[in-house]
């Protein structure tokens, strides 16, 4: 696994930035509580998603939330040892102020919790790294992350969290979510069953409410062989 670490996130900064343009947005809030205590038992024109068809548009901007990484990390696969249904995710970020150009040399990190709702970095798991990572744009505006399908935890639809940094400087934070039938089919194999279903749909979910149709991808696959899923960030620069 090719891991590089380099420096301390200016986490405090990176939280206050994103906090900011969550509220210009409208978006709903997060508490960064234990994750431990929290837990109970071919590209379209979409800002987000792997459908075809939508107009260019910015993708929402969300809170940073849980759990923003403290060490970077650059690496494609970032499961380091952690089980669950595979997942192959590709991230195409483009400009909308240029036609929905792609978007070169840009730094996309993603983190996640595992299958049993837990983030590394923070609480009992502070030691690990796990399922947090940072690729660099190709000259198609895309990169590639190695995963699981993402674990719940309470109080939280499905999602992975994603930021998006240009010459240091933080140009979109958001989150993506994932269809329902694709969670409870996940949620009812695997490392996840013992676990079964997300109470939280992603329309009880405060952050996915009133933005859905723009945050959700459409993984392809199945338990048995893993899925791949596609999603596309529109950024204005």
């Amino acid at each position: 696994m090719n891991t590089k670490k380099i420096g301390r996130r200016e986490v405090m900064r990176v939280m206050g930035a994103a906090g900011a343009a969550a509220l210009a947005f409208g978006c709903g809030g997060e508490t960064a509580t234990s994750p431990s205590a929290a837990t109970a038992g071919t590209t379209g024109t979409t800002s987000m998603g792997a459908g075809g068809g939508a107009a260019c548009a910015v993708t929402p901007t969300e809170t940073v939330g849980p759990y923003p990484s403290l060490v970077d990390l650059f690496r494609t696969d970032i499961r380091e040892g952690k089980s669950g249904v595979p997942l192959a995710l590709t991230v195409k970020v483009v400009n909308v102020n240029n036609g929905c150009a792609a978007v070169p040399n840009a730094n996309v990190e993603i983190w996640q919790c595992d299958a049993t709702g837990n983030y590394s970095q923070y609480g009992s798991q502070a030691t690990q790294t796990y399922l947090r990572g940072i690729q660099t744009t190709d000259a198609n505006g895309q990169v590639n992350f190695t995963t699981i399908y993402p674990g719940w935890y309470q109080g939280r639809a499905t999602h992975i969290h994603l930021e998006v940094t240009i010459n240091g400087a933080s140009v979109k934070v958001t989150q993506i979510a994932f269809p329902e039938s694709v969670n409870a089919t996940v949620y009812a194999s695997s490392v996840y069953a013992s676990r079964g279903a997300n109470p939280t749909s992603n329309a009880s979910d405060g952050i996915f409410a009133d933005s859905l149709s723009a945050e959700l991808v459409t993984p392809t696959g199945d338990p048995a062989n893993g899925y791949a899923a596609m999603c596309q960030i529109g950024i204005s620069v």
